[in-house]
């Protein structure tokens, strides 16, 4: 199906079934003609602006991990706009349970086409080996370390095969994550893989990213992805060790 934006500029071609659900939910009306086509309700986010001379990005590729679609708003259009060519990639096995990993991942696929962003699907749910992983070690520190160098490694590992100049993730744009450590593991990996981990502080775009969720009506999580950040969210503010603990979004 044939889609444009509001301002009419043409998108990538999505489903039958996609089309029917944006038009079922009012973010899109058809429009007359061959071939069949739809307008969305909005201008589409994170077009590239011109590009700035020594744009860090310029005449690069780089494959941005996704950890969910509010996540990939901001960070999308600010690597498009520092000039570099954008692949996203979704690879969660922490996400539990499985019906959460699909909300997330079908959240992702429906703003992924409506940005014109190409994807990479990772066909495998690993939930079982991120729990074989964190056994033994499942407070937030330990976990956590555990599950960023699961998700950045694997993404490293696919720039280097899809032959990117770089790779990064949407998980640095949450003030609830550990940026420092992301970063550190990160720039470790890099080198093994002989790819660029590009580091940003997209952190000063979390504002945005709440208004481009909002705008576009993305499913919001409530919290980070993992069983025991759901347990901790719904138990209280503690700490894990006694039974309870606050839990990150994100």
């Amino acid at each position: 199906m044939r889609v444009v934006d509001s301002t009419g500029r043409e998108l990538s071609p999505c489903s039958e079934e996609r089309a029917e659900r944006l038009l079922k939910e009012g973010k899109a009306t058809m429009v007359e003609g061959e071939p069949p086509t739809i307008r969305l309700s909005y201008e589409v986010e994170g077009r590239p602006k011109p590009k700035e001379a020594g744009s860090r990005g310029e005449g690069k590729k780089i494959l941005l991990h996704i950890c969910c679609g509010p996540c990939s708003t901001y960070t999308i259009g600010r690597l498009r706009e520092e000039g570099f060519s954008v692949t996203g990639f979704w690879y969660n096995p922490n996400v539990h349970p499985f019906s959460e990993h699909e909300r997330r991942r079908e959240c992702v696929e429906e703003y992924a086409g409506g940005v014109g962003l190409p994807m990479i699907w990772w066909p495998n749910y690993e939930m079982v080996e991120f729990l074989r992983r964190v056994s033994g070690r499942e407070t937030k520190g330990d976990r956590c370390s555990i599950d960023y160098r699961m998700r950045l490694e694997k993404t490293a590992e696919v720039a280097a095969q899809e032959g990117c100049d770089a790779f990064t993730s949407t998980l640095l744009i949450s003030p609830h994550q550990d940026q420092a450590l992301i970063r550190e593991i990160g720039e470790e990996l890099g080198p093994k893989y002989n790819v660029e981990f590009y580091f940003e502080n997209f952190r000063r775009g979390w504002t945005e990213r709440g208004r481009l969720a909002k705008e576009h009506n993305l499913y919001r999580q409530n919290y980070c992805g993992c069983i025991y950040s759901e347990w901790e969210r719904y138990r209280g503010r503690g700490s894990l060790e006694e039974g309870a603990s606050g839990a990150e979004s994100g």
